[in-house]
């Protein structure tokens, strides 16, 4: 999520600290204040059983609580902010742990979300509002079919290759159109191969066609939506960024409203570089890679036509491309560019405005 906009509590404003750890059947509470450990619960997982718990237990106290990012997504966050306590919900790998710690239990979790909440060292990641949710939900829909398409024509060529069976020749429209579907379909094979490559191109149209389908859903659901669609139509201004890139760094990021910075983006993305210096010396090193991979792997393809619509741009790729060997200096350049479309896309989302191309500098 986005880092720079993450929520944090001041522990100074509130008494009680909650830690819970959550899954799909039970949490464990552990409550505490400025002096100590107060009392630590299991119960099911159930909103209305930990408000009442709340209310009996905390009265009239200012109480804060947080639990980790996972499966059970935000209802828990809803529910609790509705009630009007101020609830965190945290990355867990942002939660500190203690080294040469081996054992692990739900009650020890929420033991050390609460310590760590009362130390005032959580911080929430963010909170995605309604229409976001459902807009992810669709993407990340759309992207699982991609991917089963991808998986299944990789099966198939592996065991065409196994069984030393030529791939029928590709047409300049690409290798996977409808004639060369048909020769898959009809090529002669041992019937056990040819059981498994007809299932597998029946899987191949099974995820092809629900892929098709999730795209028009994700067009419908944002066509219906004002913001949705002007974010995505001023995103698709900027040379490289496509209409399916475009949606899912709509999903992702979500209220542009939220954004503070131009680096806020990259960060999320990954697409900064990693760091560990001390005193005058500092050492780089790749990308972080942190983030959603996916949307970082569109940006990156979205990069290469990028360099080839702006001419900006280009220079920009060659010109970080000089300054390092050949045998990396493609992939370099490359990730630069798609950082740089990162303050591209921070600036026409915060300024609402479309792109506009500034000419090469000579």
């Amino acid at each position: 999520m986005l880092s720079d906009i993450q929520q944090r509590i001041r522990p100074r404003e509130y008494t009680v600290f909650a830690g819970l750890d959550v899954d799909k059947r039970r949490m464990a509470v552990t409550i505490a204040n400025h002096e100590g450990i107060l009392d630590s619960v299991q119960m099911a997982y159930s909103s209305k059983q930990l408000l009442n718990y709340l209310r009996k237990y905390c009265g009239t106290e200012k109480v804060a609580l947080a639990y980790e990012i996972g499966p059970t997504g935000f209802g828990l966050y809803d529910d609790l902010n509705a009630a009007g306590y101020q609830c965190l919900v945290v990355a867990p790998s942002m939660v500190p742990q203690a080294p040469g710690k081996r054992v692990k239990t739900n009650r020890i979790d929420s033991k050390k979300l609460s310590l760590a909440l009362r130390g005032g060292q959580l911080q929430s990641v963010h909170i995605p509002s309604g229409v976001y949710r459902e807009l992810r939900h669709l993407v990340q829909l759309r992207d699982s079919h991609v991917r089963e398409v991808r998986a299944s024509k990789y099966r198939i060529k592996a065991i065409l290759l196994y069984e030393g069976i030529d791939f029928p020749e590709a047409e300049e429209k690409g290798q996977w159109t409808r004639s060369v579907l048909k020769k898959l379909a009809t090529l002669e094979c041992k019937e056990s191969v040819r059981f498994k490559i007809d299932s597998l191109l029946e899987t191949l149209a099974f995820h092809r066609e629900h892929a098709l389908a999730a795209q028009r859903q994700i067009r419908k659901f944002c066509e219906q939506d004002a913001e949705l669609n002007q974010s995505i139509n001023l995103l698709r201004t900027i040379p490289g960024i496509g209409w399916i890139t475009a949606t899912h760094l709509v999903a992702r990021i979500g209220d542009w409203r939220l954004l503070r910075k131009p680096d806020q983006i990259a960060g999320f993305l990954g697409l900064v570089s990693s760091e560990h210096s001390t005193g005058d010396k500092v050492n780089r090193g790749s990308i972080t890679r942190t983030g959603d991979s996916r949307l970082r792997n569109k940006l990156i393809q979205g990069a290469w036509t990028a360099i080839r619509k702006d001419e900006e741009l280009h220079e920009f790729y060659l010109r970080i491309k000089s300054r390092h060997p050949q045998k990396i200096a493609a992939r370099k350049a490359i990730v630069a560019v798609a950082r740089k479309l990162t303050t591209r896309i921070y600036a026409v989302l915060k300024e609402q405005r479309p792109f506009e191309r500034r000419p090469a500098r000579h």
